[in-house]
């Protein structure tokens, strides 16, 4: 459901809230909202929560962050982080946050995904998210560790609860 919401917070887990409580409002129904970034070491954690504003195509954000890079040493240690928000009507919003560390890399690799899987390089795999399986991508990835540590909480059992 398109919320309109705006992601004007500086933190993932105010924007992901933000979301999960105008569509849970809206419909009167439970609602997970997101919100993810990438965080590059060498650039105290930029672009972070703004990722996804950083340039208005997948291009432009490369290239800004590729040259916010220039003259910072390799290798560009980063991660990818992902916050879920769970609100369910009349009991308070749950969050939860999964991440995933590897390195920011040129040339771009991979021709699945989205934003920056391309340039996300995971050590322990030897590939980008880009060049990841579905099934690959979802065992490594931050929003996966997210979505892990929300069912394990045992939070989704409260939507049943509440029905």
């Amino acid at each position: 459901m398109e919320t309109g919401v705006v992601e004007h917070a500086d933190s993932y887990a105010a924007n992901a809230t933000l979301k999960a409580e105008a569509a849970c409002a809206a419909a009167g129904l439970p609602a997970v909202g997101d919100d993810s970034g990438l965080e590059v070491a060498g650039l105290d954690g930029f672009p972070g929560v703004r990722s996804a504003r950083l340039g208005v195509t997948q291009e432009a954000r490369h290239e800004r962050l590729f040259a916010r890079l220039a003259g910072v040493p390799r290798p560009w240690r980063a991660r990818f982080v992902c916050t879920l928000a769970l609100a369910i009507p009349g009991r308070p919003t749950r969050v939860f946050t999964g991440s995933r560390e590897g390195e920011v890399v040129e040339p771009r690799a991979g021709s699945t995904g989205f934003g920056y899987d391309p340039i996300f390089l995971v050590p322990e795999v030897g590939k980008t998210f880009a060049e990841m399986t579905p099934t690959q991508k979802h065992l490594w990835s931050h929003r996966g560790a997210a979505v892990r540590a929300m069912v394990e909480s045992g939070a989704l059992g409260e939507i049943t609860a509440n029905a």
